[in-house]
């Protein structure tokens, strides 16, 4: 943490809000990093529906409980093709910021993936800064197909046909609630959801432009990278010794049900198999072969690792490639698929869908462990997140938009 001046008689600590959508681990860690990069001269509040110890375990902030809906639900809602938040879910939500911002009295409001903060931030009248990822403000043409349910009634070449055409208007669709909303609040109308995402007087990227090209203004921060601290296990020492070690995890939201084909795929590789499981699945799958943790240091073990097998998000992605590992990743819905797409076309990674065969999934990991190509791009990623520091680049952000508040 960088040192800071102590705050003097004559200063009043700025108060800064981090808003969390707590769908998945990543947009709580991406915020309690930058939060923790603050130093001690800012008074934090923290908000998110769950306060995981492995997490907040030293972290001093002030803590509100607000509502998310759970991972559960987005993905029910993402698989059956709908809408992820109605109006009622988002007028719960718009209320309950509200309610915070009178008590809190934020000076800055940081929000990652709360699409509410579009509404509830400009009628209560606070500056808001939005962290998200580049990879959604690219052509409409480069955005992939994801794990949508017209792809499993339909195919993947069916839906690829009329996909470009039909993107507008469902990116239109899933801003509907949000504008109905904005309607009522007498704010006026967002063209797309996109536009939802970038709301805010300031724009933030958690990423690499050189990785993530963007069409949208913003400020690239870098990546956040994180990992929990877990103790390693005893045969640390032992994976990857005498033949590569492969690292597989879907974490908090990527496509498990994939795991059993991955775990058959490897079966006939040379390959030693470290499986994190983020607590989403028991450990039966423990073999000669196949070491299963509920976590580890998920940096550690792509630093260690000749391939992560991975769901292509920019989580574990970002992760694997902070340490030059390539990757394999079998995105299941359009986030990851955005990221995996960016990683893909840098050459560090191989894409694949949730159907992939067993075959499939072994001739991509074969080949991923032979291609020097893609480690050497993993290689070169790798130098350049090094040169990029995401927690001096959001301080300036923060001095800027609270240069002019009230608690100065």
């Amino acid at each position: 943490m960088t040192a800071e001046a102590p705050i003097t008689g004559t200063q009043v600590a700025k108060k800064i809000l981090f808003l969390a959508e707590a769908v998945t681990w990543s947009q709580v860690v991406r915020l309690l990093a930058l939060a923790n990069g603050l130093g001690e001269s800012f008074d934090i509040s923290f908000a998110a529906a769950r306060f995981d110890p492995r997490l907040f375990g030293q972290s001093d902030f002030a803590r509100h409980a607000i509502h998310s809906l759970s991972p559960a639900q987005i993905d029910a809602r993402l698989k059956s093709g709908g809408r992820i938040y109605d109006h009622a879910t988002l007028a719960r939500y718009v209320e309950e910021e509200l309610a915070l911002f009178e008590k809190v009295q934020p000076d800055l409001v940081v929000s990652d993936l709360r699409w509410s903060t579009a509404i509830s931030a400009p009628v209560a009248g606070v500056k808001l800064a939005t962290l998200i990822d580049g990879y959604w403000f690219r052509d409409d043409a480069q955005f992939p197909i994801p794990d949508h349910l017209a792809v499993r009634l339909l195919g993947v070449e069916t839906v690829r046909k009329g996909f470009a055409r039909a993107l507008p208007h469902v990116l239109r669709h899933f801003a509907g609630p949000v504008n109905r909303l904005r309607r009522a609040h007498g704010l006026s109308q967002f063209a797309e959801l996109r536009d939802v995402l970038a709301f805010g007087d300031a724009l933030l990227f958690p990423d690499h432009p050189a990785l993530v090209p963007s069409n949208r203004a913003g400020e690239y921060l870098g990546p956040i990278l994180w990992a929990p601290e877990e103790p390693l296990p005893e045969y640390w020492e032992q994976l990857g010794a005498s033949r590569p070690l492969v690292y597989v995890t879907m974490g908090s939201s990527g496509p498990v049900a994939a795991i059993p084909k991955i775990l058959d795929a490897l079966s006939t590789l040379d390959v030693d198999v470290l499986l994190s499981t983020a607590g989403r699945l028991d450990s039966h799958f423990q073999s000669k072969q196949v070491r299963v943790v509920a976590a580890i240091r998920g940096d550690l073990a792509a630093r260690r690792a000749s391939l992560v097998v991975c769901s292509g998000g920019a989580s574990t992605g970002w992760q694997a490639l902070a340490e030059g590992a390539p990757i394999v990743g079998i995105p299941s819905n359009l986030d990851a698929s955005l990221a995996m797409s960016c990683i893909e076309s840098a050459g560090a990674g191989i894409a694949l869908r949730p159907s992939a065969t067993v075959p499939e999934l072994r001739a991509a990991i074969a080949r991923a462990l032979r291609d020097e190509s893609l480690r050497a791009s993993a290689r070169g990623i790798a130098r350049s997140f090094a040169a990029l520091d995401p927690h001096p680049r959001f301080r300036a952000v923060v001095d800027r938009l609270t240069a002019d508040s009230g608690s100065s």
